[in-house]
């Protein structure tokens, strides 16, 4: 079966083909550009997610469930904000589907002590090899995580180490003041020091056993359990499925990017700067093709003068020259996306080694993320701007006085 195309897109496809070298230039200014959108969209895309898995997998877990205003009030009474029976709320979480594993913690605030100086300092009871499955994205740079045979072992945060002097294997005292008024101590062996993503976490964080945690405390409840997720992407469903269920009971649930307000912040900053280098793009396309009609009208002028002493009407001429474009802007706009895929996966292959961000001690390999909605807008950006920039020439050549463009180059 033959498969014919309308007599003026085969003519404006014939005229393409005729410019070879010209629209050999156009086609490189837009593929070039879908190209760089592509690429900076899908490294931004990745910030995105690198940052959050980090926060979610250093500290915070996908959601967090406590006593309602513990959030506001658990610096000045923690101990109004307990979760009295925190298995049993446990094993109510781990009927959904989504949620993989759900850890308690005990939180408190107190002293830490090597014999010669003291630092305040933030802690947390945790439940060792519950939080190693989640804490991948800590990085112990001495010694090791807790176990649950650590009965009186401790990790310090980077900071808090570097501040005592404190090394794996030395000993610390933990000093904390309970709501009665009274004051408790443990004696602690320093089993690992870790790096989290934030350096403000780790200059005052330091995490001990639940069991050690409630002994010092005194109670055998938990203050937060922290829910860990199978994906990142179903937060919000099980987060709204949680409040449901939980908030009648006197609970909240907060998601990952409500306790990290950096992550938002980021989120901005980088959206803006990526909307600026998209409309920069944008103008480099639009100059391009612009630029590129511009010499095609001024080197066909007594063509387009032909046509219109031969009868065609000048809607047809721009019609010609707009047909041409889209055109161009659509071979340009496939060749983009298909190069810029190709592109993502390379890099993505080999990595970009990236410094830590802002106010954070890890560094980390960057890829590009390939989004389908995010190559078919950059690919459409490209087709949009292409078909833009022909408009005013072409609006411009079909009304030039049939004399004149006859006489143009005589």
């Amino acid at each position: 079966m033959n498969i014919s195309l309308p007599s003026q897109w085969s003519f404006a496809l014939r005229n393409i083909f005729r410019q070879r070298l010209r629209s050999a230039a156009t086609l490189a200014a837009i593929t070039l550009g879908v190209t760089g959108l592509i690429l900076a969209g899908g490294f931004v895309q990745d910030i995105f997610v690198q940052l959050g898995e980090a926060l979610i997998h250093s500290q915070s877990g996908h959601l967090q469930i406590a006593r309602q205003g513990f959030r506001d009030g658990r610096t000045r009474a923690p101990e109004h904000y307990l979760i009295e029976n925190p298995g049993e709320l446990k094993k109510q979480l781990l009927t959904q589907k989504a949620i993989q594993m759900v850890l308690a913690r005990l939180e408190f605030a107190g002293m830490i002590n090597n014999g010669k100086r003291d630092l305040g300092i933030i802690g947390q009871g945790v439940e060792p090899s519950s939080e190693a499955r989640l804490g991948s994205y800590l990085n112990y740079t001495e010694g090791r995580p807790l176990a649950d045979s650590d009965h009186d072992g401790i990790v310090l945060g980077q900071g808090v180490a570097r501040t005592l002097g404190l090394k794996a294997g030395d000993r610390a005292n933990l000093v904390i003041s309970l709501a009665q008024g009274a004051v408790n101590t443990l004696d602690f062996e320093v089993v690992g020091i870790f790096q989290s993503f934030s350096k403000e976490f780790d200059a005052r964080a330091v995490r001990i056993p639940l069991a050690a945690a409630r002994n010092l405390m005194d109670t055998q409840s938990a203050h937060v359990l922290v829910v860990a997720l199978d994906k990142t992407e179903d937060t919000a469903r099980v987060q709204e499925s949680l409040r449901r269920q939980f908030a009648p009971a006197g609970y909240e649930i907060v998601s990952w990017r409500e306790l990290s307000d950096f992550y938002d912040k980021a989120v901005e900053l980088y959206g803006r700067q990526f909307g600026v280098l998209r409309l920069i793009i944008l103008l480099m396309v639009l100059l391009s093709v612009a630029n590129s009609v511009n010499m095609t009208i001024f080197e066909r002028t007594r063509e387009f003068g032909t046509l219109l002493a031969l009868g065609d009407r000048p809607g047809r001429v721009f019609r010609l020259i707009v047909t041409e474009s889209v055109l161009v802007g659509l071979i340009g706009a496939i060749l983009g996306m298909g190069l810029g895929c190709l592109a993502a996966w390379l890099i993505s292959a080999i990595g970009i080694p990236m410094p830590p961000p802002p106010n954070a001690n890890i560094g980390y390999t960057a890829l590009i993320r390939l989004l389908p909605i995010e190559v078919l807008s950059a690919g459409a950006i490209g087709f949009t701007a292409t078909c833009l920039a022909a408009v005013l020439p072409a609006r411009r050549a079909s009304r030039l006085p049939i004399v004149d463009a006859l006489r143009h180059g005589a």
